[in-house]
C-alpha cells in the first residue's frame, strides 16, 4: 500500500504538472520522477485515483483522465491563465477553483450553456470573479448532490 505521504507528493506531482503544460503526466513520468519503476508508478496512478478523491483514469488502462480541478481530455469548459490557453476543467464548479493552481493570474473559463447554448465566459482572479459574461451568470445543477458520485465519468 502506499504511504498518504507518497499519496500526497503524487498528487502534487499530477497538479503540478497540469499547471505547467495542460495535460496529466504519464505513469512512467511519475515513476523516474520518484526514482522507481514503471510498475510501481502504474500504483502511484491507481493508488491515487482510488482514494475516494475526484481523480480517475480512462477505462481499462493506467492513464490519467482526469485530477480535480483538471480534466485530461477535452470538456467543453475551456480554460486560459492571462491569455493563453491549454487546460480543460474537469466540471463548472472546478473549473472555478482552478483558479487556486494559478495565484495571482487571471483564469479565464469558455463554456457553452448546457442548457441553451449559448456562450458564457467567466474571469477569475485568486477568487475572485472578475468578469461574467453575461451577466449575472448562476450554476445549476439537476442531480442531488448525494448523487454526484454516481455520475463521475468511467465508473
Amino acid at each position: 500500500m502506499t504511504t498518504a505521504t507518497q499519496l500526497d507528493r503524487t498528487l502534487h506531482v499530477v497538479l503540478e504538472t497540469f499547471v505547467e503544460r495542460g495535460y496529466a503526466p504519464h505513469y512512467t513520468e511519475l515513476a523516474a520522477r520518484f526514482g522507481v519503476g514503471p510498475e510501481e508508478g502504474k500504483k502511484l496512478v491507481h493508488d491515487l485515483a482510488a482514494t475516494g478523491l475526484p481523480v480517475w483514469l480512462y477505462p481499462g488502462t493506467d492513464l490519467i483522465a482526469s485530477c480535480a480541478p483538471f480534466n485530461n481530455q477535452p470538456t467543453q469548459y475551456r480554460l486560459s491563465v492571462d491569455g493563453r490557453a491549454g487546460w480543460f476543467g474537469q466540471c463548472g464548479f472546478e473549473s472555478l477553483a482552478a483558479c487556486w493552481a494559478f495565484p495571482g493570474k487571471a483564469l479565464q473559463i469558455d463554456s457553452p450553456c448546457l442548457d441553451c447554448g449559448d456562450p458564457l465566459r467567466v474571469v477569475v482572479r485568486d477568487g475572485v470573479i472578475e468578469h461574467q459574461e453575461p451577466t449575472g451568470i448562476v450554476a445549476y445543477v439537476d442531480l442531488p448532490l448525494r448523487e454526484w458520485a454516481k455520475d463521475w465519468p468511467f465508473t
